[in-house]
């Protein structure tokens, strides 16, 4: 019997040289989504435009990472024959570089609205953004660990935080709104700081999503994790 397809074939370890390969640009995708996250917040806390633009100019890689990635992972397709296994990897890859490019965007629009601060000559420290944004921010990087590790009650514990940070979005934007109604001066500002929370909690949704996906890759089975995802709750 032929050993084409086998464990040590040289199909299987193309197939597996592949994998190994787009999984590799993931992750460095992932820390460079990581990084513009956490100079946007840098930029944005500080009002530092100089920072701002590095981020803005980071999102051309993302977005070309992106691309290859998803080009790799359709060529492994079309020209092997992936074991079940192999087609939860890809099509984990390709769910994760979606959302990892959506948080490039996210990170963009935060540092163009520091900025936008910067102009208008606000305050930024209106509400605690590092805070939020170092929630948002461990979210993330649990999820990509967990993909990593293949474990899956690191992703499950990624979905368990979204409550947490949809907790303090709510709490943050109670706050915003008590500002724009008692102090006019600050309206802009604090319209800008609630756009500014709001990407920081839908990077806490990529980070779910990603570790929902995660999980699926690991057991063939699909959960959603987070408490909001399951009731369908939409801020």
């Amino acid at each position: 019997m032929s050993d084409t397809f086998g464990a040590n074939s040289p199909v299987r370890n193309q197939i597996s040289h592949e994998l190994a390969e787009i999984e590799h640009s993931v992750l460095e995708m992932a820390a460079i989504a990581e990084g513009m996250i956490a100079d946007a917040t840098e930029a944005l806390t500080h009002l530092d435009s100089s920072l701002a633009l590095t981020v803005l100019k980071r999102d051309d890689d993302i977005d070309v990472r992106d691309l290859a990635i998803e080009a790799a992972c359709l060529r492994l397709l079309a020209l092997h024959t992936p074991l079940a296994t192999d087609l939860r990897i890809v099509g984990t890859a390709i769910k994760m570089i979606t959302d990892i490019e959506r948080v490039g965007d996210l990170a963009v629009d935060i540092a163009k609205i520091g900025r936008k601060i910067e102009a208008e000559m606000g305050d930024p420290g209106l509400v605690d953004v590092p805070r939020i944004a170092t929630l948002a921010t461990r979210m993330l990087r649990d999820a990509i660990e967990a993909f990593v590790k293949r474990d899956v009650e690191l992703a499950q514990r990624v979905g368990q935080r979204d409550d947490q940070v949809d907790a303090l979005y709510k709490e943050f934007r109670h706050q915003l709104h008590e500002v724009m109604r008692h102090r006019p001066e600050d309206v802009v500002t604090a319209s800008y700081l609630l756009l500014a929370i709001h990407h920081f909690e839908r990077i806490a949704d990529h980070a779910v999503n990603i570790a929902e996906r995660v999980a699926f890759m690991v057991t063939g089975h699909f959960e959603q994790l987070a408490e909001s995802h399951r009731s369908g709750q939409t801020e």
